[in-house]
């Protein structure tokens, strides 16, 4: 008798708790969509100057990621940094260039994808653009250290994530931002590199997992009201 009556409590107690789980997805499925709602509106946005240094301080990153911007400068081509990249176009890399800004920062900007047979510069001289330009895009957060599995190594230039500081100290940047911008798909002398490639996508499968958690629930209160009538069935 005890072990049915604990029995009882126990699914009694898994059905509350799988209630609670189902009930916190929901929660984070509505969270997912109004974080999807705000991106998507930051990306069509009209596009304005990215945060100052100051203002960056008073910022939450995770707000101001993808925000639409724009910015003038010029680059400097000699310190660019390529990144391994997987692309719709295939496997190749980003050219991450720094651009010297008029107010004196420095800001990487990822001028876009190359394929493999394009990674020298010599081999795409005319994207190499000299003098004043004006660059616009999204404003991205820095990918620190490294891939899946994959650790970037400054000292033998290779880069497998977007890290802004570690890139900054390897080409002696002064001033730099602690974002960089994914350039838009404003077309580049020569084609190369190729821009506007960012996949913007949030993985949301939490109203998979609240269904999941509320079925199982409802076996658990389910078994819990059977138990009584498949023991007088043995009686």
């Amino acid at each position: 008798m005890k072990s049915y009556l604990g029995f009882r409590a126990f699914l009694l107690f898994a059905a509350l708790i799988f209630t609670a789980l189902g009930s916190w997805q929901v929660q984070r499925l509505f969270w997912k969509l109004d974080l999807i709602a705000r991106v998507d509106a930051r990306v069509h946005a009209e596009a304005i100057a990215p945060p100052t240094d100051a203002e960056w301080r008073e910022t939450e990153p995770a707000d101001a990621e993808y925000r639409h911007v724009t910015l003038a400068g010029t680059f400097d081509h000699s310190r660019e940094a390529l990144v391994q990249a997987v692309t719709e176009r295939g496997p190749g890399f980003w050219v991450v260039t720094p651009l010297l800004s008029a107010d004196g920062r420095t800001v990487l900007v990822n001028r876009g994808f190359v394929p493999p047979d394009r990674r020298d510069p010599a081999s795409r001289t005319e994207g190499q653009v000299q003098g004043a330009v004006t660059i616009t895009g999204l404003l991205r957060l820095t990918e620190p250290d490294g891939a899946f599995l994959r650790s970037n190594n400054p000292a033998a230039g290779n880069w497998y994530s977007r890290d802004v500081q570690a890139i900054g100290e390897t080409g002696g940047l002064a001033n730099l931002a602690p974002y960089f911008i994914d350039a838009d798909a404003t077309a580049n002398p020569g084609g190369y590199p190729v821009g506007g490639l960012t996949v913007i996508q949030f993985r949301n499968s939490h109203l998979v997992y609240a269904l999941t958690w509320f079925a199982l629930a409802i076996m658990s209160f389910a078994a819990m009201i059977m138990i009584p009538r498949f023991l007088r069935k043995d009686i």
